[in-house]
């Protein structure tokens, strides 16, 4: 398999891919068609800001599994196109947050005692100590706009320096918000309150400037820090703020246009201080993320969950052990339910009972409706099983119980048309050996593997002796059974498990006898 990597990361990444089996090639500053062609035939791809992984891109990539951002923004890659397309985007969300932050804080006191400005003069032979009359940020408000991991980690650092904090995050809830010393409020009283603002949201449709002219007005006297996302702070706003003396000051790390032209109003403003974009330059950070990425390719590529996906479920690493094993069977409980009911599909509902109601299990229901959905020959995976749900109009719910009569854990998949069900529930036999205990009620211990017969028939002698006996003139070996029956003389079902899989021919005999009431032929991959 081949890993494509159009922007420049940290060798520790590239050696990680290598070392796990994989082709890595490097094709840094590709665009257009030279970008088309490189990812064509590409299974992995990881780029940082550089790359516009656009729509083409997923078009383009049709072996494409995954795409990994070596760090936080994700502004770069059409993730709606991605899902689409069944491709899962995860970026590095860890790796460079410390860096940032402290980025963050060195550009606050930057602004606050004119560093920058002091030093150029110095080194001009000027000796201007008179001139410069700095802020301490102690007992000052610190506006948080976007709590995120690098706004808690500035948070978490000025507080400790002194300074009150007041954040805007609507996505953030009061009580993370006070664990972190903060107090949260609206943007309008974030800005009215703050002496320093720093800002730490992705670049949207919402969050493009989020904060011009009249935001800036709002905090007269103070200064503006921006080390997350370019766009966000109005550049021409900003400079106008600055130079007329609205704001103190200002500390950009980031720009709409990267690398920054010639005639951004920022740079001609002394009191605007400017980095070509080092929040996550650091020696550490830059090998944290490109670690992180490809950790996340490798697991894609072996068909493991995805720690930051943003597109797919995902689950946290310390809860993965426990549910990874509960995936494929929920996977497999989804593919056999289809293919027994054999109908337009309207509702699909996941139901856990037992330890693993406990977990999180977002992943575990994504690859249910994956299960549900494959036998129907859709292009469909985790990543997009859910939005071909939202697409075909079927509902999907979720239910979960702490009690189990029977099993410590036991997941359970029921497919619905207008008029009909059918329920596959599946256990894990001494950790994480499946089963599949129960088809529509009926209590039997099938192996889920390879191909599978299931025969709905009336309860009489001879039966389980003509299906073995009609297989065997088939040509067609057995290589286990399962049989469960309502009552005495009523309805059963039997689960074969075959070592070739059912012809037509062998269907339609079993079908010809009266006592047979339902024959299906299940597949299943592994």
């Amino acid at each position: 398999m081949k890993v494509l990597v159009t922007d420049p990361i940290a060798d520790a990444g590239l050696d990680r891919l290598r070392e796990s089996g994989y082709e890595v090639e490097t094709a840094y500053d590709v665009e257009g068609d030279a970008l088309l062609n490189a990812v064509a035939d590409a299974n992995g791809l990881i780029v940082r800001s550089g790359t516009d992984v656009n729509r083409d891109v997923f078009e383009a990539a049709s072996e494409l599994v995954i795409v990994g951002r070596a760090g936080i923004g994700v502004d770069n890659i059409d993730i709606e196109a991605a899902t689409e397309h069944g491709v899962i985007v995860a970026n590095a969300p860890e790796g460079n947050v410390r860096a940032a932050a402290e980025h963050t804080v060195a550009m606050a006191f930057a602004a606050a005692r004119s560093i920058p400005q002091a030093h150029v003069r110095l080194k001009n032979g000027e000796w201007a100590k008179g001139d410069y009359l700095g802020t301490e940020l102690n007992k000052k408000t610190l506006g948080i706009v976007g709590l995120g991991r690098v706004g808690q980690e500035v948070a978490k650092k000025l507080d400790s320096l002194g300074m009150e904090l007041v954040a805007y995050d609507p996505y953030i809830s009061e009580d993370l918000a006070r664990q972190l010393g903060a107090e949260l409020v609206e943007l309008d009283d974030c800005l009215d309150r703050a002496d320093f603002l720093t800002v730490h949201t992705p670049l949207t449709p919402e969050t493009e400037s989020l904060i011009s002219d009249e935001e800036l007005a709002q905090i007269e006297g103070g200064y503006v820090v921006n080390c997350a996302r370019g766009g966000v702070v109005d550049e021409d706003a900003l400079a106008r703020a600055v130079d007329d003396g609205i704001l103190a000051g200002a500390a950009i790390d980031v720009f709409a246009e990267e690398p920054i032209p010639e005639d951004n109003p920022l740079l001609d403003v002394d009191d605007v201080i400017v980095t070509p974009h080092l929040g996550a330059s650091t020696e550490a950070a830059q090998e944290n993320v490109a670690t992180s990425t490809a950790d996340q390719v490798v697991a894609a590529l072996k068909e493991e969950p995805v720690i930051n996906a943003l597109n797919a479920p995902s689950v946290e690493e310390s809860a993965f052990p426990r549910v990874r094993p509960y995936i494929e069977l929920a996977e497999t409980a989804g593919k056999i339910a289809t293919q027994l009911l054999d109908e337009r599909i309207e509702r699909i509902e996941v139901n856990y009972e037992g330890d693993i109601a406990e977990e999180e299990v977002d992943l575990v229901t994504a690859s249910a409706q994956k299960g549900v959905f494959q036998p129907l020959e859709w292009q469909v995976n985790a990543v997009n099983a859910p939005q071909i749900a939202e697409e075909r109009g079927v509902e999907v719910t979720e239910s979960k119980t702490r009690q189990a009569a029977d099993f410590q854990s036991l997941i359970g998949v029921t497919v619905e048309s207008a008029d009909e069900q059918i329920t596959v529930e599946g256990t894990l036999f001494a950790g994480d050996d499946p089963r599949i205990v129960r088809i529509d009620g009926y209590r039997v211990d099938a192996i889920p593997h390879g191909h599978m017969l299931a025969a709905r028939n009336h309860d009489k002698p001879g039966v389980i002796g003509f299906v073995g006996t009609v297989l065997g003139e088939h040509d067609i070996n057995i290589a286990g059974m399962f049989n469960a029956r309502e009552t005495d003389g009523g309805e059963a079902l039997s689960v074969y498990n075959l070592d070739d899989e059912l012809t037509d021919a062998a269907k339609r005999a079993l079908e010809a006898d009266e006592r047979m009431i339902e024959v299906r032929s299940i597949g299943l991959n592994g």
